[in-house]
């Protein structure tokens, strides 16, 4: 049997025949996940009720990227040596969407910033050296905590579709040995964590460890932190959706402005050598200064992808940016017309298909890139466009003011749930799912703790194990609900009123 198609546990029931259709299954059995349905009900950027305009949730993110995914991956296989394709690991279109569909499982509520403070409380709170990452939460839904079928942990799927979601092939910390980030230049992803001695990015917690393993196996070639091509396929189109549709929902929202843009754009442009002369510190306080956002990403780039950057090109994206999507686009106001629909719209669609015929095999690939890439000048330009939504989007006060009740209410979640958690006589009625992932996460640390104690860095307690598995079954509870729930389970656990019987509990 084709070992890409191995699946983590035998099955009973087959819904297909073995063979070419086993690929088809995941994209349904990922299709149909409960933990699927959640993301029409997670944060991309803002709410829904955060601004009149329609804005995408995490679902139509994830819908868009499996487009793209798919766009790019048939385009491969029609323009490029199946040999080739074949040698760097395979590429089967049905496993790139089943990917792309499955990349953002494990986003918690409120979107990056969930992630920031689940992150945190798992560490400081918990004991978890690991924290919480959302690839690696993504891993864990697809191979422990979603069911399918009674007796099943996890969706059973094959190998190809779970290497194909390993977006940062490695562990927090121990595997591989050496772990990339003492690599004398790391992979993307592979810089340190904050305040940890942990790497920022990863795709399995040490628990799920033998699970990334084992789906690595099929793949016995491929070097170590090396995404497989598939899995490269739909981390590049994750990239291209990203860079597209925000910008387009917050200009269609009134929120994405022409005039600070436009500023920023021709200041760096016709002030480039004099920004090119400031020192470090100089940058540091222009602040905000048109042009000098462009500048410290200019620097960035050059200091953290020197495989790809080039300073002409570069100033080129910033020029075609400025001129198509700036000038062409944000110049105009969204007023809700049919034609101010076709700017924007028609500027997305073109910009999509350039982007996807960008990208080509990369036999060779650098360090920091993978088996497929965007040629240069493409890169440069998604580059650019993810400065603007970052910059001027993400960066906003008010944004970020609504970010901080957000992370109050996540955090008061996670403290109330281990409070109730603590209470000897009234643990036995908290939520059944949530005793379900404690029990689970505990059992989980205690076999770690026998078969590879060195990842828990030595001899762990009795309490520790079960303080660990407590703390891990928690952030797996909050990190499955939605923005709604998270809300609703806030207030309801602080003592407001609201819904009281629900089927989630």
């Amino acid at each position: 049997m084709d070992p890409r198609l191995a699946r983590s546990h035998p099955e009973s029931d087959r819904a297909y025949p073995p063979g070419e259709s086993e690929v088809r299954t995941d994209l349904e059995r990922i299709r149909f996940a409960s933990a699927f349905s959640r993301l029409a009900d997670v944060t991309q950027v803002v709410t829904s009720m955060a601004t009149s305009g329609v804005v995408h949730n995490r679902l139509t993110h994830t819908i868009k990227v499996a487009a793209v995914a798919r766009a790019i991956a048939v385009r491969l296989l029609r323009t490029h040596d199946h040999d080739l394709l074949h040698d760097l690991g395979g590429l089967d279109h049905v496993v790139v969407q089943a990917a792309a569909t499955a990349h953002d499982l494990g986003h918690p509520p409120f979107g990056h910033l969930g992630e920031r403070v689940l992150d945190r409380m798992a560490r400081e709170r918990f004991g978890l050296a690991d924290g919480f990452e959302g690839n690696a939460q993504t891993f864990r839904v697809l191979t422990e905590l979603e069911v399918l079928g009674p007796g099943d942990q996890g969706l059973n799927l094959t190998s190809a579709t779970r290497a194909a979601v390993l977006k940062y092939p490695w562990a927090c910390s121990h595997y591989p040995d050496p772990h990339p980030i003492d690599w004398p230049i790391p992979p993307r992803g592979a810089g340190h964590s904050r305040g940890t001695s942990g790497v920022a990015k990863f795709s399995a917690y040490l628990i799920d460890l033998p699970q990334m393993l084992d789906a690595l196996a099929a793949f016995p070639d491929l070097p170590p932190g090396r995404q497989t091509l598939e899995c490269s396929v739909m981390d590049l189109a994750d990239d291209i959706a990203y860079s597209l549709h925000d910008v387009d929902d917050f200009h269609r929202s009134g929120v994405l402005q022409f005039s600070p843009v436009s500023g920023e754009f021709r200041s760096w442009e016709s002030g480039r050598a004099a920004f090119a002369d400031l020192d470090d510190s100089d940058l540091l306080r222009a602040g905000r200064r048109p042009g000098a956002g462009l500048e410290r990403l200019r620097r960035q780039l050059k200091r953290s992808e020197g495989w790809i950057f080039d300073e002409d090109i570069f100033a080129a994206a910033v020029g075609t940016v400025g001129e198509e999507f700036v000038d062409g686009v944000l110049a105009t106001p969204y007023d809700g017309s049919m034609a101010a629909d076709r700017a924007i719209s028609g500027f997305t669609s073109r910009w999509i298909d350039h982007l996807i015929t960008s990208v080509s095999p990369e036999p060779d690939p650098a360090v920091r890139s993978g088996y497929v890439s965007m040629e240069s000048t493409a890169w440069h330009e998604v580059s650019v466009l993810k400065f603007v939504n970052q910059y001027f989007i993400l960066d906003r006060p008010d944004l970020a003011m609504l970010q901080r009740g957000q992370e109050q209410t996540v955090e008061h979640l996670v403290l109330a749930l281990e409070d109730w958690l603590s209470d000897r006589i009234d643990a036995g009625r908290a939520p059944r799912r949530l005793l379900d992932l404690v029990n689970a996460a505990t059992w989980a640390y205690q076999t770690v703790a026998k078969e590879h104690p060195e990842w828990l860095s030595g001899n762990v307690s009795d309490a520790e194990l079960a303080r660990m598995g407590r703390g891990r079954g928690i952030i797996d509870f909050v990190s499955s609900l939605t923005d709604a729930q998270t809300i609703a389970f806030g207030a309801r656990l602080g003592g407001a009123s609201g819904l009281l019987w629900s089927s989630s509990l």
